[in-house]
């Protein structure tokens, strides 16, 4: 399976590694910087090069058939098995994936804390994100009081941790997690990701260091998509 490297260090933006096996325009290999859309949240893009060339990668998800991670190219990869290649970023792209994210889970954990709200769904994207919650009564102003305790939080600076507990051990937190339909696949042991006094979550994916990285949330608008489901748009400034 391929070692996914981003989840160690989300800031790394080139790195070698080693063509495993192609598929028609997919591309696996023994580890990645790549995110696959996963969690909620887009997938990353960017190049793979070998030698002078360079393949741009469009599309990166757990493939179907084999759970592995697949590197999806424009075109026809001029590579095999054994190749060692360098994976480069769209680091702009990633960095407003990580931004987004975390503030996902700072209002996450408001809505949680302070609403007992859910998330029933949602996605981030580079542009904006958005979260559904399991609130029976559409209301405009606990969107935007979330809003603005998350901009708070993101002023405090705080340290944003990421390590790993045996799944029981994490299972065992309050509030771990925050999705109303699914708990973690049971693997020996979870990724923790933790903004001290504020939120703790098992999750994968890439965050920022410390919440001063966010910058400003903003509140896009609100939506009442039925019982039990009312979703907030939002982004962060460039």
């Amino acid at each position: 399976m391929t070692e996914l490297v981003y989840q160690s260090d989300s800031y790394l933006r080139e790195i070698e590694a080693r063509v495993v096996s192609l598929a028609g325009n997919k591309v696996y290999l023994d580890k990645t910087i790549f995110h696959p859309k996963s969690g909620g949240v887009d997938n990353d893009k960017g190049f793979i090069v070998k030698d002078n060339l360079s393949f741009r990668v469009e599309s990166v998800y757990y493939d179907r058939e084999t759970g592995d991670v697949a590197h999806e190219i424009a075109g026809e990869p001029q590579l095999k098995p054994g190749d060692v290649v360098k994976l480069v970023l769209d680091w702009d792209r990633r960095y407003r994936l990580m931004r987004l994210h975390t503030a996902a889970h700072i209002i996450a954990a408001i809505m949680y804390n302070d609403f007992h709200a859910l998330i029933t769904g949602g996605n981030v994207s580079p542009d904006y994100a958005y979260d559904d919650y399991s609130l029976e009564v559409m209301d405009k102003t606990v969107f935007q009081r979330a809003i603005e305790k998350a901009n708070e939080v993101v002023k405090k600076a705080l340290e944003v941790k990421v390590y790993w507990l045996p799944y029981d051990e994490a299972m065992k937190i309050p509030g771990i997690v925050k999705l109303a339909s699914r708990a973690p696949p049971r693997v020996e042991k979870l990724r923790i990701v933790e903004i001290p006094g504020v939120d703790i979550q098992a999750d994968g994916g890439p965050h920022v260091k410390n919440t001063a990285e966010i910058g400003e949330i903003e509140l896009i608008k609100v939506e009442n998509k039925g019982k039990g489901k009312k979703r907030l748009y939002f982004t962060v400034k460039p």
